[in-house]
């Protein structure tokens, strides 16, 4: 398995995405750059963020300091429901998402939520699409799409190459990673291991630690990987950092992959896009 991942119909020059990221929230000021400079000293090449996280400078500076070319790490995120619309307005967002960072250009730039009261969700989209051709965003996508949401996108002949969700073992979101696999959009999965949750303790995801002298959360995020998904951990602990990295070295075997699949409880995200957005 490669450490990366394609994103579709970006631009001309094909986008990779690593399959491991950093996610940053809530993590802000010294605490979120100490732990992005440590996860770039251990390998991370993604590092997650967002507007509504208040961490972007606190990411970018980290970034600076990690003596690493820009092109070496692939920043994402997300921005707000007050500048959905045009393109004047979701570039605006970009331009002032960038001068937080102190980049010059974004890897990944996402509609965080659907906002449907608001109903510019597809425009926002269509405006994202245009920005990659002015080289200010390599990739665009969506957060947090809920399978009609993703459809009116589709509708309007756009195909996002990612939809960031929720996603663990005890909430797979099938229906929506049905929507995203059959429109050829890469599902990236946060509080991919349940928020440190009792999905941690299942059976399931212990039995395949102890055979392979793996930690819990390793477990979960070769899962992920195994069914073809980004995964975006959050930890501020350099040891949690690196194991959650260290996730490409072994293999489940199918019938530990059917055991994992099965303990999902059917429930939904934890916030629903239809009735939350900022």
């Amino acid at each position: 398995m490669s450490d990366n991942a394609v994103l579709n119909g970006t631009s001309v020059t094909e986008v990779q995405i690593p399959r491991i990221g950093l996610g940053t929230s809530p993590l802000t000021g010294g605490q979120c750059r100490e732990a992005v400079g440590q996860a770039l000293d251990s390998g991370y090449r993604h590092i997650d963020t967002a507007e509504n996280y208040a961490n972007e400078d606190a990411v970018g500076q980290a970034v600076a300091e990690s003596g690493l070319r820009r092109s070496e790490v692939f920043v994402t995120t997300k921005f707000n429901r007050d500048s959905h619309g045009d393109v004047a307005t979701v570039r605006s967002a970009a331009e002032r998402a960038l001068q937080r960072l102190g980049l010059d250009y974004l890897d990944l730039l996402l509609v965080h939520w659907p906002n449907p009261d608001q109903d510019r969700y597809v425009r926002s989209c269509e405006s994202l699409a245009a920005l990659v051709e002015t080289g200010l965003v390599r990739s665009w996508g969506v957060s947090n799409f809920k399978p009609h949401h993703l459809e009116k996108v589709l509708e309007a002949g756009l195909v996002p190459p990612v939809n960031q969700i929720q996603v663990d073992p005890h909430h797979a979101q099938r229906s929506i990673e049905r929507a995203n696999t059959g429109a050829g959009v890469l599902t990236a999965a946060y509080s991919p291991l349940g928020r440190g949750g009792a999905v941690l303790e299942d059976p399931a995801v212990r039995g395949p630690a102890e055979r392979l002298n793996r930690t819990p959360a390793q477990i979960v995020l070769r899962w992920h990987l195994q069914q073809g998904r980004v995964a975006i951990p959050r930890s501020g602990d350099p040891t949690r950092e690196r194991q959650n990295l260290d996730v490409l070295s072994f293999e489940l075997s199918a019938d530990e992959m059917t055991a994992v699949d099965a303990v999902d409880t059917g429930a939904g995200a934890r916030l629903d896009a239809d009735e939350f957005g900022h």
